[in-house]
């Protein structure tokens, strides 16, 4: 099978190829084109590939190009991990959002909106090339912000793009890992947005253990989301957030973390992988020990600003190690060889959630076979969370239909509406901001 990934000369296509490493199994990925529009950034990715293959049988094969067209030809799965505007861009979104008291980060509030208004032209051109070139192919999508980058790409793909993201898997084995579970023999009842999710339940052997954890001051506070989010709050919840929506329930004291760092995250991550590509052009260094010592350090200070603000401490070292490939590789694997899995995805909402209609798409379990991933069937959700959850996709609607119209007061109206900006005055100078700072919002008019 042919598989190619947009966005090739990105910082953790490493971690995808090394997962397509272990599959040994029929109908494996044997070919691999990395397309990237930055070709130095395509030849040092190429080069931790090469080191990662070094003494594997039958290694995929690793080809790199910067024609779209040329890389989408033959496709049998697609993966969509680009960046419109890179690391600088989002540093932009950062400093642009606190500037004005609001939250910059690249998928919730702010930020998030104005990464979506410059990603969604560049995902939705992506999208018709893909029906027009390989009809055939399953789009598996990685670019944020996932759930609103896959549901425009939908329009275009139908049911044949597929969102992912690692959050949920990592907290479902965080809490499976603290009750004594397997992981892989648990079920977990998730339902939200990307990055806007609860865990409800958590199922072994037909018994939920979540109200087990819950009882347990000790046990909930032993691992991230407790830490993060305190053992009283969750509680009153009776359930575990996605880690993300920390950014929601600890607003004031996120963004005024964020304001008091050095450095936001994007500026941060920019320096951070500027070195590692800078010493990628010695073509003595090695490349794949320069790779993993960066990673390390990417992955130990993510969401660190949260963490200081909630007292919780470094990272476990159990929650270094990614995830989002291992996701994506069991989704070929139940499309390619019609192996049943059970995956949580964002996908169209069909009738899963009635407060949503059925083109919305939404993170929830689904059954994955060779048709696709299906989503299950879930309880309806607390008022609280189904208030946020439609506030957070109404505006990721006006987002789509700015990015549709160009229509500057369709952006404003996306940013006033979002529960993270508190003024519609805000919103309008976000907007101008944000057209000084980014080319690729000229559109907006």
């Amino acid at each position: 099978m042919k598989l190619t990934i947009l966005g090739g000369g990105g910082f953790r296509v490493p971690l995808v190829y090394g997962a397509l490493l272990t599959d040994r199994g029929e109908g494996r990925v044997t070919d691999v084109v990395l397309h990237d529009l930055d070709a130095g950034r395509l030849q040092a990715v190429a080069r931790v590939l090469a080191e990662q293959a070094a003494g594997v049988p039958d290694a995929p094969a690793v080809t790199a190009t910067t024609d779209l067209d040329d890389a989408l030809r033959g496709a049998d799965f697609v993966f969509s991990a680009i960046r419109v505007g890179g690391l600088e861009g989002r540093a932009d979104d950062e400093r642009v959002a606190l500037a004005e008291g609001v939250l910059g980060q690249e998928t919730v509030g702010a930020g998030g909106i104005a990464y979506g208004l410059r990603t969604v032209p560049v995902a939705v051109d992506i999208a018709r090339r893909v029906a027009r070139l390989a009809p055939d192919a399953w789009l598996i999508n990685f670019t944020n912000p996932a759930g609103l980058v896959t549901e425009a790409m939908s329009r275009h793909l139908g049911d044949r793009v597929i969102g992912i993201c690692d959050s949920p898997v990592g907290l479902g084995r965080r809490i499976a890992r603290v009750l004594g579970a397997d992981p892989n023999e648990a079920w977990i009842d998730y339902v939200g947005l990307n990055h806007l999710g609860w865990v409800r339940g958590l199922r072994v052997a037909g018994r939920d253990e979540l109200p087990r954890l819950l009882a347990d001051p000790g046990l909930l506070g032993s691992f991230e989301e407790g830490k993060l989010f305190g053992v009283d709050w969750l509680r009153s919840l009776g359930a575990i957030p996605n880690e993300y929506l920390h950014y929601y329930y600890f607003n004031r004291e996120t963004v005024r973390a964020y304001q008091q760092a050095e450095k936001t995250r994007g500026a941060f991550l920019a320096g951070q992988q500027a070195r590692f590509y800078e010493e990628m052009r010695d073509p003595d260094a090695a490349a794949l020990a320069a790779w993993d010592r960066t990673r390390a350090e990417r992955e130990a200070t993510y969401m660190a600003e949260n963490r200081e603000t909630a007292g919780a401490g470094d990272r476990d070292a159990d929650d270094l190690s990614g995830g989002y490939e291992k996701v994506a590789l069991a989704l070929m694997r139940a499309i390619a060889r019609d192996e049943r899995a059970t995956l949580i995805l964002n996908v169209r909402n069909g009738s899963t959630l009635g407060a949503l209609d059925a083109d919305a798409v939404i993170e929830v379990p689904c059954l994955v076979d060779a048709n696709g991933a299906h989503p299950m069937s879930a309880a309806p959700l607390p008022g609280h969370a189904a208030g946020l959850v439609t506030a957070v996709k109404a505006v990721e609607r006006e987002v789509l239909a700015a990015a549709e119209s160009g229509s500057r007061a369709t952006a404003v109206k996306a940013f006033a509406l979002h529960p993270l900006v508190d003024s519609v005055n805000v919103a309008r100078r976000l907007v101008e901001g944000y057209r000084e700072v980014h080319p690729g919002l000229a559109y907006l008019r």
